[in-house]
């Protein structure tokens, strides 16, 4: 099969295609035929070898985890699939790839309407944004400050906070202003006078901050906040230094929860936007594009 490997860690110049053997399927697993695959900005980290520590990889690696696909074949004790089955979640092999294993328990089903890249990008997000969330105890009520709001994970969180019944403040670049108004945010741009600018929209104050973008903006958070309590970063590693929380630990993988999110993207009642797709070959030019951030929504592969 044909998949995307690095041999060594650095720049998106060491992803290559190549062919690699079709990988047979554990007790517990499924071989999933990939259609989608989610482009992370983990995946770029981990290539770069700046996330050994949290990561360690075993060169030579394909990079990925999150696929949308058809199921294939069936490990030993799997009852929950078919094949055939049209599938998305979490990969246990690496997902830039035309085939993946997966753990039948972490995949939910694909509902008819929903597109292979929409399901492709749904499973890291979902699962991030309630995490961060919750961490955060968001309530009915609350004001919730995201940054990043407008990329993949803070297209979820925007929607699933103003769920809950808090008000949400979302910062982004000034193309997608109206993109964050849109999701039910209050929209700001990112950058110099930011604090007075928030001030200005929230002035009773701002009860939790989601920082998803990783643009250095933990410091007028914690000024905002008057606390570093509160605060979650997915993106910016300068958080321990600061006293701040970095959402590091383990995904939930709910294929439930999943489930639900799939069936509501469908329905059209949460949004999900594919800022733009690759082909399999090029993932290096999707990486760059994540690595470089600023996007909207969600980067996807696609596999012919």
């Amino acid at each position: 099969m044909k998949a995307i490997v690095f041999d060594t860690f650095g720049g998106t110049e060491v992803l290559h295609e190549t062919e690699v053997e079709i990988p047979q399927p554990g007790s517990g697993q499924v071989r999933v035929r990939v259609q989608a695959i989610g482009v992370n900005p983990v995946d770029g980290k981990i290539r770069s070898g700046i996330m050994e520590a949290i990561f360690p990889t075993t060169l030579p690696a394909i990079p990925g985890g999150e696929i949308a696909g058809i199921i294939d074949a069936l490990g030993e004790g799997v009852d929950r699939f078919t094949v055939g089955d049209e599938v998305l979640g979490w990969s246990d092999t690496g997902s830039y790839a035309q085939y993946a294993l997966a753990t039948a328990t972490v995949l939910a089903p694909k509902p008819a309407g929903l597109p292979w890249t929409h399901a492709a990008a749904l499973p890291v997000a979902g699962d991030g944004a309630e995490r961060v969330l919750d961490l955060l105890d968001i309530k009915a009520g609350e004001t919730l400050l995201i940054h990043g709001a407008s990329g993949a994970l803070g297209t979820i969180a925007v929607q699933l906070a103003v769920a809950r019944g808090a008000r949400v403040i979302g910062t982004a670049g000034p193309a997608n202003q109206d993109y964050v108004t849109s999701l039910g945010a209050t929209a700001l741009p990112y950058g110099q006078d930011l604090v007075q600018r928030v001030r200005a929209v929230a002035p009773h104050g701002i009860d939790a901050v989601f920082d998803a973008a990783g643009k250095g903006a933990l410091e007028d958070s914690i000024t905002l906040r008057g606390t570093t309590g509160r605060i979650v970063t997915t993106a910016d590693f300068r958080a321990r230094e600061l006293g701040i929380v970095f959402a590091e630990g383990p995904q939930r993988r709910s294929a439930a929860r999943l489930a639900e999110l799939a069936q509501q993207a469908a329905d059209g009642t949460l949004t999900i936007t594919v800022g733009a797709t690759h082909p399999l070959a090029d993932a290096a030019k999707a990486q760059q594009a994540s690595d470089a951030g600023h996007s909207r929504g969600k980067l996807v592969l696609t596999v012919g």
